[in-house]
């Protein structure tokens, strides 16, 4: 979708194709589509950068996606009271408008930053570069990224994390994995959330949620939980552990790779 109507400008990378911008004009001088797939190349390229920089101080980046309300932030508000004592957590929240997901973290005693997007339906590498400028990484194990509501435009943009965590709750609908495949195609974990509104919602298939994720031919896990009882919130919780762990363990290799290369170069 990105590709045709545009909504990939966005005011990280608006610079670009303002002005003396490297993508301000194209061979023909007017040529729009090259433009929007020059954009997402740089996308691409920043999102290479920002993942160099999470590894660089061994922090661990999702991006969480998911439709409008269905439980991102209330997700988080739950796994920092749950894992407060045992990871630094910090939070980048996007949105059109307000900081009013981003105050909810906040009073949680977490740093989080608001990017507010304006127009643009989703975050993009360079967004996410420019606030990595104002969050301090040294002392964090995770970063989670609260994409924009949507289930469309986010699955077009590396933003240089490691994970892509996609919700999708009950309310929505179980056929919402054939729907928007495109999401759920990158999804690295599916949670299936509001789990305790299933007694009213029988309508509902936890199974039928996940057969249309495995049409996809995505083996991720598919986790129910609720945030708001904290049933199976200990098996996200789990799951997230040991990304953690895994991401120390990698990063460490890398570096200790990197020092050995290093020291044979000289």
């Amino acid at each position: 979708m990105c590709q045709t109507c545009g909504c990939n400008v966005t005011a990280g990378n608006a610079h670009l194709i303002q002005g003396d911008g490297a993508l301000a004009k194209t061979a023909d001088g007017h040529a729009t589509i090259t433009v929007l797939n020059q954009l997402l190349k740089e996308n691409d390229h920043q999102a290479l950068h920002n993942r160099a920089h999470f590894d660089a101080h061994q922090v661990l980046a999702i991006n969480l996606m998911s439709s409008p309300g269905a439980g991102k932030t209330r997700l988080l508000e739950a796994t920092i009271e749950a894992l407060r004592e045992e990871f630094a957590i910090g939070v980048i929240e996007g949105d059109l408008e307000t900081e009013n997901d981003a105050q909810r973290i906040r009073d949680k005693g977490v740093p989080a930053l608001q990017i507010v997007t304006g127009t643009a339906c989703h975050l993009d590498a360079h967004l996410i570069h420019q606030a990595l400028h104002h969050l301090a990484l040294a002392p964090l194990d995770i970063v989670f990224i609260e994409n924009v509501g949507n289930l469309v435009c986010p699955a077009n943009f590396d933003l240089g994390q490691h994970y892509n965590l996609i919700l999708l709750s009950t309310a929505e609908g179980d056929d919402k994995p054939a729907k928007y495949p495109i999401i759920f195609r990158i999804a690295d974990l599916v949670l299936i959330t509001k789990t305790d509104l299933l007694p009213v919602l029988d309508e509902f298939s936890l199974n039928r949620a996940e057969n249309y994720l495995r049409q996809l031919a995505n083996p991720a896990p598919c986790l129910p939980l609720s945030a708001k009882t904290g049933e199976g919130m200990e098996v996200w919780l789990n799951w997230l552990r040991e990304a953690i762990s895994l991401n120390k363990q990698r990063t460490l290799t890398q570096m200790a790779t990197h020092e050995h290369f290093a020291d044979h170069t000289h």
